[in-house]
């Protein structure tokens, strides 16, 4: 099954563990794998090491270089520790934020991770419990940190923790940090570099000190402070799906003042076992039968759900049709930006100078919305920290208000304040948009089909295809280069009319043969088709999961709100076609 060469490697590596640096249970657990005669365990915790991708280190728990364990976290952090010693020599004491999720393990990895960083001289600043990611960005910002980690593998199965590390701007490492820290990382050859006994002195506990600050500041950001009160008792129902949101989530709608909140009482329990879901992701349906179940009992006027760590939001409306159903993550940044572009243009604020910020395979109908309204969009890659890159160099510049900025996979982030994706501001935003298309006579399906009629109808579907391990990595790695090799000549019919390819950095005219540069700060595996009848196709492998996910968006004209409906099922069959030409039906 598995070639000598790698059983040799993985052995070697594995054989570094039984030394006495490692406690004697990853000992016993690794003579386990080396014994056992099916070799996939060994192979699978020690073919690479855990590398940064687009949310940072993420894996499964467990004993091995390429798993999530106190010596991957401690290996990371002392990578980190010394390239901040580097990089900020000139100042007398760095410091840094350390929080994390309700995950197992998450306090023991965070606690690590704080006596690693003591032990090193440096200044930290430790969450008294779990605490949303996006609040770890606020607190690198408002405590003028250096750095930060959050210990969360966000919306993935039980099995799996991460670790994201944060820059001095709040935002997640992007190059050349992300680069420089795990050659750091690389050069730690003994797990007896580690310096994993903590100085007390140099660790500070924080808690309502953030927390009281952060509300408050995200309350700075309504903009319809008398219609939330007018609808105060606003029909809300909200599920943390046993998550970090428990407590903050609901303190943050009741400051914008909505008193109607209706909870999921077994989703309450904040557990890293997510006893009520197979996976804690809100994007998926079966995460939201609950919270859709109870909207259904109460008749609500929306339900919303964030993640574990409380960084993406999920929607669920009433339809046209009268039944509730989860809104997709391009629905739900559309709804965004348009609120805020519009909301601001009737409070006289648009001064001619604000932008808003989407990611590459995130839907076109925001770019026909910013280009009516005459503000600026900024296309970025996927990862909030391309999205915070962005505001980070307009911020330098002086250039320009940040309006919104989000992405397809129910990520939003509607303040400056923090540089990551924030359910704790979005969700309250979104009870916001709720309330003011209430006073306009309007529920949210409404408000989405007054969008499309006035801008074009588009839809949009997201397809993951999971291949975890060794062997699951290969096999993706050829299918975008098949992809690449043998590009698509038309898709449901429909010819091809712009390829490009953000690893290249080339845009190829399909009509003409005419190539042109991409205008991106660095390459990224991703790959687009565009076509004549206007859908679009993305494919990219993921940076934290083992998966390669399909993007696919369709466009047409609505003339109708009664024709709303009907179009939605053109959609889906239109997309149902395309995911068999591409051979992922």
């Amino acid at each position: 099954m598995f070639d000598e060469k790698l059983l040799q490697d993985v052995t070697a590596k594995a054989k570094t563990w039984l030394s006495e640096g490692y406690d004697e249970k990853t000992r016993a657990q690794v003579h386990e794998m080396l014994d056992n005669e099916d070799k996939t365990e060994l192979v699978e915790s020690f073919y690479k090491i855990l590398e940064f991708g687009t949310g940072g280190l993420r894996g499964i728990m467990g004993p091995g270089c390429n798993r999530m364990n106190i010596y991957t976290v401690g290996s990371a952090t002392q990578g980190l520790a010394n390239y901040l010693k580097e990089a900020f020599k000139d100042l007398p004491q760095i410091s840094v934020v350390v929080g994390h999720d309700v995950r197992n393990n998450s306090r023991l990895f965070a606690e690590t991770v704080a006596n690693i960083f003591s032990a090193n001289g440096i200044k930290v600043y430790l969450f008294e419990g779990p605490r949303p990611t996006p609040e770890v960005s606020y607190a690198i910002r408002r405590l003028g940190c250096q750095s930060g980690v959050n210990i969360t593998a966000s919306h993935n199965p039980k099995i799996y923790n991460g670790y994201k590390a944060y820059w001095d701007d709040g935002a997640q490492v992007v190059a050349p940090h992300d680069v420089n820290i795990i050659n750091y990382v690389n050069a730690i050859k003994d797990v007896r570099e580690i310096k994993f006994e903590g100085n007390p002195d140099l660790i500070q506990i924080i808690g309502e000190d953030i927390d009281g600050p952060y509300i408050e500041d995200i309350y700075t950001l309504s903009l319809s402070p008398e219609i939330n009160k007018k609808y105060h008792d606003l029909k809300i129902v909200y599920t943390p799906i046993h998550g970090v949101g428990r407590y903050i989530v609901p303190r943050s709608i009741n400051r914008w003042g909505f008193d109607n909140i209706i909870h999921v009482p077994e989703q309450d329990v904040m557990s890293g076992d997510f006893p009520t879901v197979d996976s804690p992701n809100p994007e998926m349906p079966s995460a939201m039968q609950m919270a859709i179940a109870k909207a259904e009992e109460v008749q609500a006027d929306l339900a919303l759900a964030s993640d574990p760590d409380a960084d993406r939001i999920s929607l669920v409306i009433k339809n046209t049709r009268g039944k509730y159903e989860l809104v997709n993550g391009n629905q739900i940044q559309i709804i965004f930006l348009y609120y805020l572009m519009e909301r601001n243009r009737e409070l006289g604020r648009i001064k001619g100078d604000e932008y808003i910020v989407k990611t590459i395979v995130t839907s076109e109908t925001i770019a026909r919305i910013a280009k009516q309204q005459n503000i600026k969009m900024f296309d970025c890659y996927t990862g909030f920290k391309w999205i915070a890159t962005v505001m980070r160099e307009m911020e330098m510049a002086g250039k320009g208000r940040y309006l919104g900025g989000g992405e397809e996979s129910y990520g939003f982030l509607p303040e400056t304040f923090a540089r990551d994706k924030d359910a704790i501001s979005s969700i309250p935003l979104m009870c916001e948009i709720a309330a003011w298309a209430k006073d306009k006579g309007m529920t949210l399906n409404d408000l989405f089909i007054n969008v499309y009629l006035k801008y074009g109808y588009s839809k949009e579907r997201g397809i993951s295809v999971v291949r975890p391990g060794k062997s699951g990595a290969d096999e993706i790695a050829q299918m975008m280069v098949n992809f690449r090799e043998n590009p698509q000549k038309t898709i449901d019919g429909s010819p091809v009319t712009i390829i490009k390819d953000f690893q290249k950095l080339e845009q190829r005219d399909m009509r003409t043969g005419e190539v042109t540069k991409l205008d991106m700060p660095v390459t990224s595996n991703v790959l687009q088709y565009f076509t004549e009848d206007g859908t679009k196709v993305s494919i990219r492998p993921s940076g934290t999961e083992p998966k390669i996910k399909f993007y696919m968006e369709v466009h047409d004209t609505l003339d109708k709100a009664e024709n709303y409906d009907a179009k939605n099922d053109w959609a889906d069959a239109k997309m149902d076609r395309i995911c068999e030409s591409l051979g992922i039906a």
